[in-house]
């Protein structure tokens, strides 16, 4: 059994007549193109601990199978917003699992993306946690009462956005949750 210890957050934009090469490099810029990337649904693993960028980065071999929750969009409409957005929310007991989601949305600035997607995963915890809400809340609202419960503990967001290139090129955006080993974890 596989469960992974480690987590770290990457994002990145990739521009491309392609859009395949434009996927690439958008990969380069979050610095995790030389792995090959299986993505997998959204739990935060029990006990997994988040770490730096830099340090996560400094584990992976060229060719290596990483798993990854991914947030992935593209455009070839000039000028048109899109974005790629993780949202986290981790219970305050670490023995439980938590959440991660992905939205990937046109016409969202990061603030926007980054807000609802740290809201679809906050709110997937808490119907979890038994943590009773009001869906038609505001996310301000309902944060307060996620956290004042006392079972989350904190939620977060990565998010990638950009415009479409003016001239209709491959525009991609990626945000990504990867995860690793833990110390003494079978590969």
């Amino acid at each position: 059994m596989y469960v992974p210890g480690k987590m770290f957050f990457t994002k990145g934009v990739g521009r491309h007549k392609d859009y395949l090469q434009s996927f690439e490099l958008a990969l380069r810029d979050a610095k995790i193109e030389k792995c090959n990337l299986v993505t997998v649904s959204s739990i935060y693993p029990p006990g997994c601990k988040r770490i730096p960028t830099e340090d996560g980065l400094k584990m992976l071999q060229p060719g290596q199978i990483t798993f990854a929750v991914m947030a992935r969009n593209a455009t070839n409409e000039p000028n048109r917003l899109i974005a790629a957005s993780i949202g986290v929310a981790t219970p305050a007991d670490v023995s439980q699992y938590g959440y991660l989601s992905e939205h990937h949305p046109y016409g969202e600035t990061d603030e926007k993306a980054g807000e609802y997607a740290e809201d679809l995963a906050a709110t997937m915890l808490a119907t979890t946690l038994g943590v009773e809400f009001d869906p038609s809340v505001a996310w301000d609202e309902r944060e307060k009462i996620y956290k004042m419960s006392g079972k989350i503990v904190k939620t977060f967001n990565i998010t990638q956005s950009a415009e479409g290139h003016k001239d209709g090129i491959w525009t991609t955006v990626v945000a990504c949750a990867i995860l690793l080993p833990g110390e003494g974890s079978p590969v």
